[in-house]
């Protein structure tokens, strides 16, 4: 069991095969931490659609994507941290599957993730997905 947050950080380029290279990451933590193998995937491929949706946003002032990844005892956080003057978030929505349903409902559920979180701060923001793991995700 991981008692001490352990954190990977990654800076790639925008490249198809860099976002599989992180989504290879969390599919290493995810799998350490035991998950199986389903929830793995659908892990996977939510960081892999976050990073290609996040290349669009890059500029020539800020060419390449940082990736934050931590494994904490209960939990794993992808962080994407974001320079500009669009929100953190730009278009993840569409990619996250937030959307209205009929009545207005909103579905919360981030392939996987159990928490999104878009936050800003002068002029830099950050995406942050968190999957519970263990105890703490039988809370939720």
């Amino acid at each position: 069991m991981v008692t001490e947050a352990r954190s990977l950080h990654l800076q790639i380029d925008a490249d198809a095969r860099l976002a599989a290279a992180a989504g290879g990451v969390v599919r290493y933590l995810a799998d350490e931490a035991g998950l199986e193998n389903e929830a793995i995937a659908r892990l996977q491929s939510a960081v892999i659609a976050v990073c290609s949706e996040a290349f669009e946003h890059l500029t020539a002032d800020h060419p390449q994507l940082e990736i934050a990844f931590t494994r904490f005892s209960d939990r794993i956080e992808v962080a994407l941290p974001h320079l500009g003057d669009d929100p953190p978030a730009v278009g993840l929505d569409a990619t996250a599957g937030f959307a209205a349903h009929g009545t207005g409902s909103i579905q919360v559920v981030f392939a996987g993730f159990d928490r999104v979180q878009y936050e800003t701060h002068r002029g830099a923001g950050v995406t942050r997905l968190t999957k519970y793991i263990g105890q703490a995700a039988r809370k939720i």
